[in-house]
């Protein structure tokens, strides 16, 4: 499996601090700037804002890699082209690729088993679970080792002109996967590539 360590040194999350009940004496609540009736406001927008920094801090232990293409079909043959196991194996993976796949159970918590074979011979088996599906619209899923762990989330909209998917991943910021990064955005490129060609051949045969 890939190498889990941090580059750099490790930064700590804020944590949120809470609010407590603030006592103040009897009577109609202060309004000027800094008294008992302002501080539950001030305490708000502090935990708030810590909260926002800590989300963005997390964000920057990831690494993200999006990709994004306009295929000139309607929505829903561009989602069969995924939900269906047999179209599926034979546009997954960059170019030089071929797939068995033996599972594919495509709901929240399904698990999916596909084996691509390289054009040298070598075998990548690899597992995901689908944490995330609206059909038609949208699949989120967890690759998990023994190659990389990451999670992809897959979203097809439809636009003028055709229906658009777009992929956002997600991986730990390691060294290993610094090094993937640009390698990984062109292989997507290439996924895509192959989508294309299976949906025109699509086209054609109708």
């Amino acid at each position: 499996s890939l190498a889990q360590s941090e580059t750099g040194p490790t930064q700590k999350t804020p944590v949120s601090p809470t609010c407590s009940a603030t006592s103040r004496p009897p009577g109609p609540p202060q309004s000027r700037a800094g008294s008992p009736a302002t501080k539950p406001l001030q305490c708000f927008l502090r935990v708030a804002r810590l909260t926002f920094l800590a989300e963005n801090l997390a964000m920057n232990h990831k690494i993200e890699i999006l990709n994004d293409r306009l295929f000139p079909v309607d929505r829903a043959p561009l989602f069969d082209a995924f939900a269906d196991p047999v179209k599926l194996a034979a546009w997954w993976g960059p170019e030089g690729f071929s797939n068995t796949i033996s599972a594919f159970d495509l709901k929240p918590g399904g698990h999916w088993l596909i084996t691509m074979t390289a054009d040298n011979g070598a075998d990548f088996h690899n597992r995901w679970t689908f944490e995330d599906v609206v059909p038609g619209q949208t699949v989120r899923m967890t690759h998990h080792e023994p190659v990389h762990v990451f999670t992809l989330e897959m979203h097809f909209t439809a636009e003028d002109g055709g229906a658009r998917l777009s992929w956002r991943m997600l991986f730990d910021r390691t060294a290993e996967n610094e090094a993937m990064e640009k390698f990984l955005h062109a292989a997507n490129e290439q996924n895509f590539d192959r989508l294309e060609r299976l949906l025109d051949r699509a086209e054609t045969s109708r």
